[in-house]
C-alpha cells in the first residue's frame, strides 16, 4: 500500500505545478483554481498553504531566485562581457517567441494584468513576477560587476534599464514588422549591453 502524502509532499506538489505552469507560460495568472487542479489537489488544501495567490507567487518566485541555469552564458570568460551580456538578455527574448507565439504572450499578458478590475493580490503578483525578471538581469550584472566592469551600486539601475529595453523589443516581436526587424533587435541588444558595460566602472551610463 502506497504511503499517504505528507504535508511536505502535497506543498512541493502545489510548488511545482506552479512553477512549471510560469515556465510554460510567463503570463500564467496562477489562480488558486487552476494550480490546484495541475497539482492534483483540493483548492481547500491548496489554500492550507497559500492563503492567497500572492502568498503563492511570491514563494514560487522566492524558490527560483537561487536556480543556477546551466551553461550560463555570463560566466564564458573567452568572450567579452558585452557578448556574454547580450547572449543572456537574448535567453529572456526566446521565452517571448515571435509571430503568433509573441502575440500569444501579449494577448496573455493583457487579458491577464493589463485589463480593468485586477484585484489587489493580482497586482501584488504581477510584480513579483516582475521582479523575478529583474533579479535575473541583476545576478547577472553582478557577476560582470565582480569583475569590474560595471560599478557594484549600480547594478540594480543597469537591470532596470535592460528591462526596459527587452519590453521594447518584446512589444516589438508581436507586432507585424518587416524582416529587419531580426537585424536591428540584435543592433539594440549590442548597444544596450554596450552601453551597461563599456569603460570599466565608469560606465556609459553613469550620469
Amino acid at each position: 500500500m502506497p504511503d499517504r502524502p505528507t504535508k511536505r509532499d502535497t506543498r512541493d506538489r502545489i510548488l511545482i505545478a506552479a512553477a512549471t505552469m510560469l515556465g510554460e507560460n510567463p503570463t500564467a495568472r496562477l489562480s488558486v483554481r487552476g494550480v490546484a487542479a495541475r497539482a492534483g489537489v483540493s483548492t481547500g488544501s491548496l489554500r492550507h498553504f497559500f492563503p492567497t495567490q500572492q502568498a503563492l507567487v511570491d514563494t514560487v518566485v522566492a524558490s527560483l531566485y537561487d536556480i543556477d541555469i546551466p551553461d550560463d552564458p555570463i560566466r564564458d570568460t573567452e568572450r567579452t562581457p558585452a557578448e556574454r551580456l547580450v547572449e543572456c538578455l537574448r535567453q529572456l527574448l526566446a521565452q517571448v517567441g515571435t509571430g503568433d507565439r509573441a502575440r500569444a504572450y501579449w494577448r496573455g499578458l493583457y487579458e491577464t494584468y493589463i485589463t480593468p478590475g485586477l484585484a489587489d493580490d493580482e497586482v501584488a503578483a504581477y510584480r513579483s513576477l516582475e521582479r523575478l525578471g529583474l533579479h535575473r538581469i541583476e545576478r547577472w550584472l553582478t557577476v560582470l560587476a565582480e569583475e569590474g566592469v560595471l560599478p557594484a551600486d549600480d547594478v540594480a539601475r543597469r537591470a532596470r534599464f535592460l528591462g526596459t529595453v527587452l519590453n521594447g523589443l518584446c512589444t516589438e516581436r508581436a507586432l507585424p514588422v518587416d524582416a529587419l526587424r531580426h537585424e536591428f533587435e540584435a543592433d539594440t541588444l549590442r548597444m544596450a549591453a554596450d552601453a551597461v558595460t563599456s569603460g570599466g566602472t565608469g560606465g556609459a551610463l553613469n550620469g
